[in-house]
């Protein structure tokens, strides 16, 4: 069964939703990350995805003292991502408590950096980030354009090990108008060892049911939580029936 992952977007500490990546859309919904994780942790799931778009933007992690926080008041896994570039990043980031590190602008931008990171701590801790807008991947918190498509992004690293793919439909995100199942079941079929995490575009239950029913295993749910399009009983509901 599809494993829900809640996300948390942070800027200046708040846990945030934007349009499409756009840093000048932005909704503002909590003050304190700390008690949404705890909320999502206490619904029954097992592991959150967090940004840090601060990060994302300035080219380095800014929001440590969240991801501090929530690892050690939580039992909850953190997948986190924004703004790693070096390995000194990488290892602050582990040393913080974060169970899985998502990147994105450097696996383009220095491609033979990030395959020594997969060899070195494996394509179970070192999470691919692809971020899609017109066929392109996108960098440097979605502002710029690289000219890689996804799959040539994935089959440039499936040799170093790679084993999760988190794709966002930039256009998708924070629509709240279903996700781009067509992509995510191809991407699946194509690539059968790789775990495609789906990101942007849940909208209800129903989205769930059906990337379930297609076989995706992670589906990262954001702004229909904040929005109540999907409850924290939902997701208990959805658990129990593990």
């Amino acid at each position: 069964m599809i494993q829900i992952i809640p996300a948390i977007d942070l800027i200046n500490g708040k846990c945030v939703r934007l349009i499409q990546g756009d840093y000048n859309h932005s909704t503002t919904y909590h003050s304190n990350p700390l008690n949404v994780a705890k909320k999502f942790e206490k619904s029954g799931v097992k592991r959150l995805h967090v940004i840090d778009l601060d990060g994302a933007k300035e080219g380095m992690p800014c929001n440590l003292n969240i991801l501090k926080s929530i690892t050690l008041n939580t039992n909850l896994e953190v997948e986190w991502g924004g703004g790693i570039r070096t390995i000194e990043d990488i290892k602050t980031v582990f040393e913080c408590g974060a169970s899985h590190i998502i990147c994105s602008s450097i696996a383009i931008e220095q491609p033979v950096v990030f395959s020594s990171w997969l060899h070195r701590f494996g394509g179970n801790k070192i999470i691919l980030g692809a971020d899609i807008s017109h066929g392109k991947v996108a960098m440097h918190g979605w502002a710029d354009l690289s000219s890689f498509s996804i799959n040539e992004l994935i089959e440039k690293f499936i040799p170093d090990g790679l084993k999760q793919v988190l794709c966002t439909d930039i256009s998708k995100d924070g629509m709240l108008r279903g996700p781009s199942y067509e992509l995510y079941l191809r991407l699946q079929q194509q690539y059968p060892d790789i775990d495609i995490i789906v990101s942007g575009g849940i909208s209800s239950m129903e989205d769930i049911k059906k990337l379930d029913n297609n076989k995706l295993k992670y589906v990262i749910v954001g702004k229909a939580i904040y929005e109540n399009r999907i409850t924290l009983n939902d997701i208990k509901l959805w658990l129990q029936k593990e």
